[in-house]
């Protein structure tokens, strides 16, 4: 052993002596022998010896308070993957449970945002599923994460920007997750560094700017609160803190929320510990005697935790110079799980029963994940899971019986729905917040009581559309798993039009025999027993049609003997008009059709589209069907110019979905309205749901989208109606 290397495993013992506690020194000199062995000779891309990494990692593992299996697993934590030791190696030498954790971490040891996006997602699983067997492997996998990004600058610019993404959209949120604040910051702090340098040093140049400043006035206030609580509180315990918001914390509120710094309150902070709940309300209560509280700046997270276990009280108050600035007040026990999150209740630390309730509590949402992207099908929903599920920001809101719900910042009352249970989220029919009716894409606020009405008429189940309102992956897991059992043969038939419709978007031409066979052949790359299957998974929404398109065009192109060009369409300086109203300069007497995927109207700002042998199909330019960026669509010369004739007035037919509070005359009163305005009437069907709602389905004619937008208008002003919805059909 080099000098280097004694003098690293001194250091290794002397961070083990201040942790305290017990440790089994000989497996851990045996796990640092072994690390030093295995990796003689190889570098860092910092041209270092290889052993200080995993070296570091240990000392951070160390210092998150795990025990001598995970110490040693930090460091062998490498030697699996980079040498030609195995697991089955690592076993026989250092018992199941270090081999257990060394092969969680190697499992999962490279996700990169420059692979493909199946490949992460799938690694990303793997992660997961070890996380649950045993959560050592995460905490060892983010203070892997944590040293590699602590020496980042030595990997090339594009490799530190995959890597500082990867960071931020996955790990950090992980370390949020778990309650690993100080590992969650720098994390975040060091990612934020390499994505955005200019704002990163901006930041740290306001800050250095205004430190001593602050520091002096914040240290002056710190003296004074402690001087006033030994005087109200003399016989209870406390210690007092400075705390500074993190360069990331700070980022986000200044160009997310386009906040000024000076307009950010809790750059600055006192946090002030204490031993009990009720202490720190008293302590509150002289904290607002003693400066004047800024209104909606309070925030009680022990009566509410977070959904990571973080507690604590926070309010912001103007110091008499009128500077703002944040008071947080904790236990010490709080305090404690707010540093180490997870690691605070470690079960496998002496005295901590290996079936510690809080343990499990805490490692639910990660079975949650699983589960939701079992339903789903989908590996690659695993990632979108993390960035929205996994969200900082939180809002609570509560049911009628008093139950709290924590979701992430800008869900609706679908997610609400389903948070609640599955059968609940199903049978929704429409909610309430604080006894209003709502539209179903009302974003939830912290503190609102929400109550869902369900109805439980048989054949009753979600809209599609609710895949676009709802923003947890949990809900839209939810949805697209009834639509899978419950609408088969829909979902088949949705599925093959949609198919249909995109290859011949894409030019890929078939006989129907050839669309079978080659149905049947691609179902199966996509895990699916039949192309029935693939069609159904495409009609509820388990496959993105539009994500797996390029492959299909490869292997459409693969197999075709040659390419079949696009008849080309002579584009003449004339001039097309259609009965509907619609001009398309260029073609001269082709046929012109408004699509039924959006139903223009006039008003509509439209595009066409140049079809095999139909013409020209019109669609309105935000349909879901026609791309964003013509220019960069697989075949912009057929999308083409399209306007109204507004010369023409026609009556075009629509249907609208009127939702109310059941009454008596509510139709009655909605045919008088259409009479008044003369608006043609088409269709009526009004129907009773479960919880006093009435939907009432009207099929009017009117002359354009203003027309329709003011009927609308009118409709939604009758008593007791709380939505009115175009709907295509």
């Amino acid at each position: 052993m080099t000098v280097d290397e004694q003098t690293d495993y001194e250091i290794i013992l002397q961070h083990l002596k201040e942790q305290g506690g017990t440790y089994n020194l000989d497996l851990i000199r045996k796990a640092y022998d072994l690390c030093m062995e295995a990796h003689r000779g190889q570098k860092r891309c910092t041209n270092e010896r290889y052993s200080i990494h995993p070296f570091h990692v240990a000392l951070i593992v160390i210092s998150m308070g795990l025990d001598s299996s995970a110490i040693a697993a930090a460091l062998l934590h490498d030697v699996v993957e980079d040498t030609d030791y195995t697991v089955e190696d690592i076993k026989r030498e250092f018992g199941a449970d270090v081999a257990l954790l060394v092969d969680g971490v190697t499992k999962i040891g490279r996700l990169s945002f420059s692979s493909k996006e199946q490949q992460q997602a799938e690694s990303l699983r793997k992660m997961l599923i070890a996380m649950g067997q045993d959560i050592r492997v995460i905490i060892i996998k983010l203070a892997d994460r944590l040293h590699n990004m602590r020496t980042i600058d030595a990997m090339p610019e594009q490799k530190q920007r995959d890597k500082s993404l990867e960071t931020l959209e996955i790990y950090a949120p992980i370390a949020h997750r778990l309650g690993i604040r100080s590992v969650k910051e720098e994390l975040e702090d060091l990612s934020i560094r390499h994505l955005d340098p200019i704002a990163y040093h901006d930041i740290e140049e306001m800050l250095q700017l205004r430190r001593h400043e602050r520091e002096q006035i914040l240290e002056d206030i710190r003296l004074k609160i402690e001087t006033r609580l030994k005087e109200d509180m003399p016989n209870v315990k406390m210690s007092f803190q400075g705390r500074v918001k993190s360069v990331h914390g700070i980022y986000r509120k200044m160009y997310q929320q386009n906040k000024n710094f000076d307009e950010i309150y809790d750059v600055y902070a006192i946090r002030i510990i204490t031993d009990t709940v009720a202490d720190c309300y008293n302590i509150l209560g002289i904290m607002h005697d003693m400066f004047r509280p800024i209104p909606n700046r309070f925030k009680d997270y022990i009566s509410t935790p977070k959904a990571n276990k973080y507690q604590s009280l926070h309010t912001t108050v103007l110091s008499r110079a009128g500077i703002p600035f944040e008071i947080q007040i904790r236990t010490f026990e709080m305090h404690h799980t707010a540093e180490f999150g997870i690691a605070a209740h470690w079960k496998y630390k002496e005295g901590i029963s290996e079936n510690d309730r809080k343990m499990e509590e805490n490692l639910a949402w990660i079975r949650q994940i699983l589960d939701d992207q079992e339903l789903s099908g989908d590996a690659s929903e695993l990632v979108q899971s993390i960035k929205v599920d996994l969200s900082q920001e939180d809002v609570f809101a509560v049911t009628p019986k008093g139950d709290v719900f924590t979701l992430p910042v800008g869900s609706t009352v679908v997610d609400f729905a389903f948070a609640i249970h599955s059968q609940v989220g199903v049978r929704m029919v429409g909610a309430k917040v604080d006894g209003r009716i709502v539209p179903l894409n009302h974003v939830i606020k912290t503190g609102e009581v929400i109550e869902i009405l369900t109805s439980n008429q048989p054949g009753h189940g979600p809209s599609r559309d609710w895949l676009n309102i709802a923003v947890t992956n949990r809900a839209k897991a939810k949805i697209r798993s009834w639509f899978k059992k419950e609408r088969r043969e829909e979902n088949i038939a949705a599925g093959r039009l949609e198919i249909e419709r995109e290859f011949k978007r894409n030019g890929m031409k078939f006989t129907d025999d050839e669309f079978e066979d080659f149905l049947e052949e691609i179902s199966k790359k996509f895990h699916c027993n039949d192309g029935e299957e693939f069609c159904a998974s495409i009609g509820y929404g388990g496959i993105l049609l539009s994500k797996i398109m390029p492959r299909i065009r490869e292997d459409y192109n693969r197999l075709s003997e040659k390419d079949k060009p696009i008849e080309p369409v002579e584009l003449k300086p004339a001039t097309s008009r259609s009965s509907d109203g619609v001009v398309v300069d260029g073609i001269d007497n082709c046929l012109i059709k408004l699509s039924k995927c959006c139903a223009p109207l006039p008003g509509d700002e439209i595009i066409g589209f140049i079809t095999r042998g139909h013409g020209v199909s019109i669609h309105k330019r935000d349909c879901s069907n026609v791309p964003r960026n013509i220019a960069d669509s697989a075949e912009p010369e057929r999308w083409i110019k399209a306007h109204w004739d507004v010369a023409k007035a026609e009556n075009f037919i629509s249907t609208l979905l009127i939702s109310a509070i059941d009454r008596d005359g509510l139709v009655v009163e909605i045919l008088t309205l259409m009479q008044n305005l003369r608006v043609p009437i088409h269709s009526v069907n009004a129907r009773q749901q479960r919880g006093g709602i009435c939907l009432v389905n009207i099929t009017v004619s009117a002359e354009s989208v203003e027309h329709l937008k003011s009927i609308i208008q009118r409709l939604e002003k009758l008593s007791n109606v709380f939505s009115v919805e175009r709907i295509h059909q």
